[in-house]
């Protein structure tokens, strides 16, 4: 295709991996395909073709037709630029938040929603950086390393999901957040040193922030309750709460009370043990020094 003389490359499947439907997904499934049918529906009504509408929104005429048959999650600058070339008044772009939750990994999705109803949590990982903590440079360099090889498909949709609950840090109220991170997660620069300097500065960011608060556990210390590995507790405002622990009641997640408190008593006492916020930052900062 050409405009004005010079040629327009339309966009195709092989330029946009991460974006299939997971088909045991119901929910995911039942968005696209419903997103879809209202696209063909007003394409349809305008009477344009699937060609010319995928010349104008620049995009192939098969993928138009996947998009369309609920096979592929459209992208939401493809929803902006549908609301506006099929004159939709903002119905199609107003789409855009629930499409774009599809393409996130099912637990992911739903971890995300617990996260964004909590009022406090507290976590902490002894293997690698949280990820709520990680920068996306380090999140993909732990992808890149995963056995067996994930495809680039599924990196993409697993960066996508890790960055999406990053709005947990810019909630207003803001919740309460706990991190206690081994300080061997901090010594592993996965990624290479600019990835691995990116991602102390990132740390020391976040930490600046009121409402969160970074933890180190030295290797060096002989007073430990966190040896039985990860542990998350996230509280909610009506009082209930979910935690869950490597080392507890076979890693499920639980709201039993008498189980959370003894996830509550095992991360309390990991809190107390591990260095002060402050104490931490001042070994983040000597670490991006050496690093």
């Amino acid at each position: 295709m050409s405009v004005d003389g010079e040629a327009v490359r339309l966009r195709s499947e092989a330029d946009e991996p991460g974006w299939e439907v997971d088909p045991e997904d119901e929910w995911g499934v039942a968005v696209v395909a419903t997103v879809g049918r209202q696209l063909k529906l007003r394409r349809e009504a305008v009477g344009m073709r699937a060609a010319d509408f995928g010349t104008a929104v620049g995009y192939g005429e098969d993928l138009v037709y996947k998009i369309e048959g609920g096979k592929r999650i459209p992208r939401p600058e493809y929803l902006e630029k549908a609301d506006e070339v099929l004159g939709a008044g903002g119905l199609l772009a107003a789409m855009k938040e629930d499409v774009a939750k599809v393409r996130y990994p099912k637990k992911v999705r739903e971890l995300a929603k617990l996260e964004g109803n909590a009022v406090e949590i507290g976590l902490y990982s002894n293997h690698n950086i949280h990820g709520l903590l990680r920068t996306e440079e380090h999140m993909r360099a732990l992808f890149d390393v995963w056995l067996p090889a994930h495809t680039e498909e599924d990196t993409e949709r697993m960066v996508a999901a890790r960055l999406a609950r990053r709005a947990v840090f810019e909630k207003s109220p803001a919740p309460a957040l706990s991190f206690v991170q081994e300080e061997v997660t901090l010594r592993r620069p996965v990624g290479g040193t600019m990835v691995w300097r990116r991602q102390l500065e990132r740390l020391l960011e976040l930490g600046k922030l009121r409402h969160v608060t970074i933890q180190v556990m030295p290797t060096g210390s002989e007073d430990h309750c966190g040896t039985g590995g990860l542990i998350e507790v996230l509280k909610f405002p009506d009082g209930t709460a979910v935690g869950r622990s490597d080392g507890a009641f076979s890693g499920r997640p639980v709201t039993d009370p008498k189980q959370l408190r003894i996830l509550e008593l095992r991360y309390g006492m990991i809190r107390a043990q591990a260095l002060t916020p402050r104490e931490s930052r001042a070994f983040i900062e000597q670490m991006l020094g050496e690093t």
